[in-house]
This record gives C-alpha cells, structure tokens and sequence, in this order.
C-alpha cells in the first residue's frame, strides 16, 4: 500500500510530497504549506467541474446513440441530424467574428515554420535527442536512410560512393534553398566570395562555417577540410546542418506508460532537468559509454559584426493528460483520486516557473511563457475549464495572468464541428491548433458507434469528413488571427523507416497554410525541414484564407458501410490487421511500462505506435462486432493467431513475455480483449481505463483469469 501523508486534507503519496517540497518550491520561493492548501483549495473548486464535464460527455453519447437506435440504419439527413445535435448541445452557435489575443509568444511557434517532435516523457534519452534536434545534419540524414535516390551504402564502413551521392544531394539541396547568382553549389569555391543570387540570405558566420537563412529558417554550412568529409570536398564543405524541430511537445500522455505516483515522479522529474537544464543520460554504445546532455547555443557573427546566438535547443511543450483520467498520486478529501490533468497542470507549471524566473542553465522561452498541449477536449465548454483552471494555477504560482499557454488539440469530434468556439474560449493564450487523424478517427467511430458499421479502416483514410476535418483546422484557425501568433499543425507521419515516403508525401502538410508537422524523430525532422524551404507557408496564407471553408454536411457525414456484404476473407483481413496492432501495442504497454515505440505492422513494418493508434483499431472492431459484421469467435480467433505473430516478431526481447498459450494469465493479452469486447462501453472509446487498470495488476501481479 501507498504511503501516504496529509496534506491540507489532501492524502498525497510520500515520494511526490519529497519531490514536490524539496526539489519544486524552493527553487520558486514558495511555502510547502500554502502551496498544498493552495492546491487542495483549487482542487475542491475544479474537480467536481471536471466531473460534470465527463458527465456530460456521457449525457450526449447517450442521447446520439438513442437516436441512430432510433433510426434503424436508415439513411442520415444532415439537416435533420445537425437540428438534432444543436437541440441537446452538441453543436453550438457560431461565435461572432473575433481574433485570438494571445501575446508573448516565441517566434519558433509565432513566425516560423518548420517539423515538431512529439517525445515521451519518461525516456531520458529520446528527450535529449528531441531536444537537441533544433539542428540536424542533413548529410547524416542523407547518408543513413532511404531518402536518398542512391545506392545504399554498401559494407559496414564509410561508403565513398554514396559518399558523393549525399554531397551531390547536399550541393542540389543548396541550389534550391541559397541559389546563387551563378553557377552552382557544386563548384562552389569560398576564396571567391558567396555571390549569391540575393544577398540578404547570408546571415553571417559561425564558428563552424557559415550561415544562411531560407523561408525564416537557418542552413548552415559547415566547413572542416581536415574531416574525413571535408578533406575530400575541393570547397572544404564537411556538412550542412539545418535548423529542423523548431518545438518539440514532452508529452505525459498518450506516448506514457504513467499509472501511479512512481510513474509520475519519474515524468515531472524528467521534466525538471529539460526546465533546468541539467537533464543528461548515459549509456552504453557499442564498447563506448556515452552521456548526452542539452546541445549549447549556437554563437553567430553577423554581417554587421555584431555578435548573437541562436538556441540550440528545440523550443519546449508539455503535453498534459485529458479531463477523463484520474491517478492515485493524491487522493482528495472524499477519498477519490486527483483528475490527473489538474494535478498536472499544477505541478508542470510549477516547475516551469523556474524558467520564467530565469533560473535554468539555458531558458526555454525567451517570451516568458510556458507552453502546455492540452489534448482531447470536448468543445468548447471544456475549453474554457481548461482557460478557468490556468488563470487558477497561475494565481496559485504567482504568475502574470496568461502566462500559461494553451494548444488546442483538434482531435476529437465536438472539438472539430465547433472549432470556432474552441478557439474563442481560450483566445487570450492559444499557441496552437492541430489535427490528429488516429484520435479524430477513434472519436468518429465512437461517436456513431450505433449509426451502423463503418467502411474498413484503410478506407476511411478517403472519407469526405477527413478532407473536411483537415482543410476547415486550417481555414478557421486563419479566419481567427491565428497566422503569425500561433501554430496550425499537422499528424504525424508513422513509419520512420520510410523516409523515401515521407518526403513524396509529407510536403503535402505545409503546402495546407500549416506551420509546423509531426515528425517521428530527429533525422525525420532535419528531412522534413527541406520541404519548408522548398514552401513559403506564410505566403501561401493569404491565397488560402480566400478558399471556402467546407461545410457540416461534409465534416459531419458519418463513413458507414450502407449495403456492404464483405467476404468472410475480407472480414478476417480486416480483423487480422486490427488485432496484430492491436496486441503489439498492447504487449509492451502492459508488460513493460512502454507506452510508444516501434511496432511492427502484420507486414513487419516498423510503425510508431501509442494510444491514438489502439484507439482506432479497437474502436473499429467494437463497431464490427456490435452490427454482426463479425462474430465473437471470429474476434477471438484474429487476436489469439495474431498473438502468435506479435510473439514471434518480438521473439529476440529477453524482457517479452509471451502472449500465444497463455490465454489465462496474459495480462497483456486480457486487456486487448477488454479493449475490444468491452470497447462500445469505453467512455468516448478512450482505451486509458482500461490499459491503466490492467498496467496496475501487472505491476501488482495480481492473479487473474480470462473471462469474456
């Protein structure tokens, strides 16, 4: 059992209490007594909100799945749905023309654009990488994936030939971005000046090289002509390094395995040493110990010789949990447990104080705000709790009002059909709009669970409400001011493997008018940089906001599979693919605490994985089943040949504890089952209720038995 010590009523566990009192506060200089009362008074005002609030995300679920029972599968006419969704309060009134207000916000997500890593919380390592991927070396990126249109490199040493191949791409890569006024990169020779097709792209010289500027963002060319690289370029270029993840979002949620106070200490403490500055990991590397610590800055002489510096560190979010989530961490006075974004929000912005206070070894925000992603709200009565508990946790720290910055995630589907409002509840401090195709998709699918079965899930990926989804994030952000104060995202791209993919496709997202994109890791961001200098998304703005906006009709038509008979081969397809995500997943999450990495696919292709993933895939099979589309035995025959795969493709982890043959003690096995037997009655089909529960046994080791 937990200890745990009281706290102005609240019961809170000892090893967040010591964390809280000695590593937290007094940096900040404020009193452990009226911090904790404090904080119980603000839980005793918020909590009881944050409960009606899913009460009536229950309320509304409830109503929408009367009525698609109601109707009997019969076709849906948009007008008589949309009367239906304003009358109980799904939809909401347009507000009046208006423009966000937010101030003091960094150029990284004000004026520039440019690739975004999402990183989890409790891996060290990948938080230093992420945070140090403000620059990248395009040559490295060139060299060591697909990207390139070359031969691979052949032998376990330095390649010459694709050598050259990466130097020429690198020079192709320079014509494009710096051109100058004649000739090419390729003969390019520094002796004889930059003469460069316009002049102002010079910024000045590095310790290293020199520095140019394209679209807003840096390239650096670096010169070494006593490196390998170097010594064997006739101009004595050793690499080109660009400015790649301008920010990066530390996420506490959906990439996390955090169930209980020992989880969250290990993420608030993570958070600590990035604030700080003083974050470092080491690990062994071949026969080489390594310790990676944050990158310095990056020192600048410019034309006019004046001396500057530009961050070496990718700009920083914090990704809090939703409203839905409660952790054990802090029981309050009724004996409940703590809404975990609040105690979130309280302890992360703490924490960040030391940076507003400037007492981090490099800063973050150089504006003075801290930035805080705040996923899966529900419209706009949810937004402005979110708005209400920062202006209480700002007083609680001693902050300046609107200190606290908000990114809005747009990934659920109240949030979408009412992005205008969403927007306008937070107008004085949103940084940030998204779109999230996984999660918007899982909502989708749960919120019309009832309105009969869905199209198969690879086809959904062409639905009208997609299209509409991601063109009307874009329109109504820009017809809201959000251009040149905050960031309008974009997903993810899933298959770090496939850089050659990545580059055909992902320059898709900011020919959209969208500033920054996801991004799977460093080397895909110094890739994805590229395509923003092959783009000037600013510009583009203004033709875009001219488009029209699309409609209800389409964001709201829901992708049911009127009249589909699928072959029993192509029921099985289906499920195979759901279940083998499903349960590769699921497997490391349950069993090992990881909550994102890369997952094989049932064709062995490797995919970043978290929960937005398992969402949609148990989601979609909740929904088969519900409408007899497939039946339990079929269900239960897919997961249990697919546990098989997952074993065999994790067959050389010592740490994997096989699934196939142990039906009845697989944790991890019995909460994939849960997800999708008991997936209609997840609440908004969020799968954390249950892979928390299910984690919580495991590292209980509680006995348990498989019963459907």
């Amino acid at each position: 059992m937990t200890d745990r010590i009281d706290r102005s009523g609240l019961q809170i566990d000892t090893g967040l209490i010591r964390f809280v009192e000695e590593q937290v506060l007094p940096p900040i200089g404020l009193d452990a007594a009226a911090f904790w009362s404090g904080f119980a008074a603000l839980l005793a005002q918020f909590a009881p909100r944050n409960r009606a609030l899913l009460a009536k995300r229950d309320d509304l679920q409830a109503r929408i799945d009367a009525w698609h029972i109601a109707r009997k599968g019969s076709p849906i006419d948009q007008g008589e749905y949309q009367a239906f969704l304003r009358e109980i309060d799904y939809l909401v009134p347009e507000p009046a023309p208006f423009a966000i207000e937010t101030q003091n916000v960094d150029p990284e997500i004000a004026t520039m654009a440019g690739p975004q890593l999402v990183v989890p919380v409790l891996n060290a390592r990948f938080l230093l990488n992420a945070a140090n991927a403000r620059w990248g070396s395009l040559y490295d990126a060139y060299y060591g994936t697909d990207a390139l249109d070359a031969a691979p490199a052949q032998g376990p040493g330095y390649d010459p030939i694709r050598g050259a191949a990466v130097v020429a791409a690198g020079r192709a890569f320079l014509d494009s971005a710096v051109p100058l006024k004649h000739g090419s990169w390729a003969q390019f020779d520094r002796g004889q000046g930059l003469n460069l097709a316009d002049d102002t792209q010079y910024v000045g010289d590095t310790d290293k090289g020199m520095l140019f500027t394209s679209n807003g963002l840096a390239i650096e060319v670096v010169f070494d002509p006593d490196s390998p690289i170097g010594a064997t370029d006739p101009a004595g270029i050793s690499d080109i390094a660009l400015e790649a993840a301008l920010t990066t979002i530390v996420d506490l949620e959906d990439s996390v395995a955090a169930v209980d106070a020992d989880d969250k200490v290990a993420a608030y403490t993570n958070w600590l040493g990035l604030i700080r500055g003083d974050l470092s990991e080491t690990f062994q590397k071949g026969a080489k110990t390594i310790t990676r610590e944050l990158a310095g800055d990056k020192a600048v002489t410019l034309r006019s010789g004046e001396r500057a510096v530009l961050s070496g560190r990718s700009l920083l979010f914090v990704r809090h949990v939703g409203h839905l989530m409660t952790n054990p961490a802090i029981l309050l006075s009724d004996g409940s447990e703590v809404p975990e974004g609040i105690m979130d929000a309280v302890i992360t912005c703490a924490i960040s104080k030391q940076d507003i206070l400037g007492l981090a070894k490099y800063g973050n925000s150089r504006s003075g705000s801290i930035y805080i992603v705040k996923p899966k709200m529900h419209g706009p009565e949810e937004c402005a709790f979110t708005n209400d508990l920062f202006d209480a946790v700002e007083d609680l720290l001693g902050m300046t009002r609107h200190t606290l910055k908000v990114g809005v995630m747009d990934e659920e589907r109240r949030t979408s059909a009412n992005l205008g409002a969403c927007i306008e509840a937070v107008k004085q401090r949103i940084v940030f709009i998204n779109t999230g195709f996984l999660d918007r998709t899982g909502d989708e699918i749960h919120t019309s669970m009832r309105a009969g079965p869905m199209i198969r899930k690879s086809a959904i990926k062409g639905s009208a409400w997609i299209a509409a989804y991601e063109k009307r994030n874009v329109a109504i952000g820009l017809q809201h001011g959000l251009s040149g104060i905050a960031q309008i995202g974009k997903g993810m791209w899933a298959a770090p493997d496939k850089m050659a993919d990545m580059m055909a496709q992902k320059i898709g997202h900011p020919r959209t008018g969208a500033n920054t994109a996801w991004v799977p890791s460093p080397t895909a961001a110094t890739l994805h940089a590229t395509h923003y200098h092959q783009v000037d998304v600013f510009g583009l703005r203004a033709e875009i906001a001219q488009e029209a906006i699309p409609s209800l009709d389409e964001l709201l038509t829901i992708p049911l599979a009127a009249g589909v008979n699928w072959s029993e081969e192509e029921v099985r397809e289906e499920l195979d693919n759901n279940a083998q995500g499903l349960l590769g997943y699921v497997v490391r999450w349950i069993d090992q605490g990881i909550g994102c990495s890369k997952v094989p696919d049932i064709d062995d292709v490797g995919l970043m994985e978290d929960r937005a993933t398992l969402r949609i895939s148990s989601q979609h099979m909740a929904n088969w089943l519900l409408h007899g589309v497939c039946s339990q035995d079929q269900v239960m025959d897919s997961l249990q040949r697919m546990a098989a795969k997952v074993d065999a493709q994790n067959q050389d982890d010592p740490s994997y504890e096989p699934m196939a043959g142990n039906w009845d003690r697989s944790m991890a096995f019995q909460a994939a089952c849960d997800l999708v037997f008991k997936g209609a009655e997840q609440p908004n089909g969020y799968t954390e209720p249950l892979l928390h529960g299910w984690r919580l046994k495991k590292k209980a080791r509680v006995p348990v038995s498989l019963t459907l």
